[in-house]
């Protein structure tokens, strides 16, 4: 993954220096993972720079500070404009990465933040691959995905992401580029940070919601260019053995795009390449982002 900082960033009202954008050291979030973020991506096109799904991703954030009691005074559009304000401050043109967060400030030390002070600020970098291959390498990781029944998964919020570092370094360490999480019933969650699909016989599945995913964008973009390949989509619970045995295997995420799966817990995927299905549903996500597909222009929000 390759980042570099911006001249600028988005802190509660006003464009701040990157240098001076700080929070003190007793913030509440800093100590308890009380807070909510999104990762969002840029393209450029031929005549702009577009960011993806930017209302979906921040509707998202939202619900995300809803379901923590994280009570905020800014709007959807509010965020959404700050957002393009904050891109061009920052004179992007290139691929971006955006990463909106409200998290909980300093008041006092303790659990109870009611009646803490609630911050949001924005950063937008420069921004290009997230996996250094196209060709990943998984194990299944010891660390089972978070339980409904403990922390809610739907939410992203800071503090639930502890499980997928765990999940993330253990694969690093034994050499595979990320992990593959189940559930707590041992079904197939999600990577540490991207949804998963595999294809069987021309059938796309994925795991459904009650698997403690994470409601991806880009997972519900994949089922959209499915859907205009001909392709059937199936939302069920997925053994670990059927990622074993599938033709294909992908990751999506706004980060990851679509990654290509190749070799599971040391078993070969399919020939062990990025399959046919997964190609068609990457070139058409590109074209997407690219501004390609008129029937989705919606989807982008143009900077300049």
């Amino acid at each position: 993954m390759s980042s570099n900082k911006a001249d600028y960033v988005w802190m509660n009202g006003d464009f701040v220096k990157w240098n001076d954008a700080k929070v003190p050291i007793l913030t509440h979030a800093l100590h308890y993972g009380t807070g909510v973020f999104e990762g969002i991506r840029a393209y450029p096109s031929e005549d702009n720079l577009n960011i993806f799904r930017l209302k979906d991703h921040i509707d998202r954030m939202m619900h995300s500070a809803k379901i923590y009691y994280i009570n905020h005074k800014y709007t959807t559009k509010d965020l959404i404009n700050k957002t393009i304000e904050l891109v061009r401050k920052n004179n992007l043109k290139t691929r971006t990465y955006i990463r909106p967060i409200i998290y909980v400030g300093y008041k006092g030390i303790g659990l109870n933040f009611t009646g803490f002070p609630i911050n949001a600020a924005i950063i937008a970098i420069p921004f290009e691959d997230y996996f250094d291959t196209q060709m990943l390498k998984l194990r299944t990781s010891s660390w089972k995905r978070l339980s409904e029944q403990s922390i809610p998964p739907m939410a992203k919020a800071c503090g639930n992401y502890l499980n997928s570092v765990l999940a993330k370094l253990e694969a690093v360490r034994d050499g595979y580029d990320d992990a593959i999480m189940l559930d707590i019933q041992g079904f197939v969650s999600e990577g540490t940070g991207e949804n998963i699909f595999i294809l069987n016989s021309d059938e796309l599945i994925t795991p459904p919601y009650s698997s403690s995913i994470l409601p991806g964008i880009t997972r519900d973009t994949v089922k959209y260019l499915a859907n205009d390949l001909d392709l059937k989509v199936t939302e069920r619970q997925i053994t670990r053995f059927e990622l074993y045995n599938a033709d294909e295997v992908f990751f999506s995420g706004t980060a990851a795009e679509i990654a290509p799966i190749v070799e599971v817990d040391k078993r070969m995927i399919g020939r062990g390449k990025p399959g046919k299905w997964t190609k068609k549903i990457s070139a058409s996500f590109r074209d997407v982002v690219a501004g390609k597909q008129s029937k989705y222009k919606t989807w982008l929000t143009p900077v300049y």
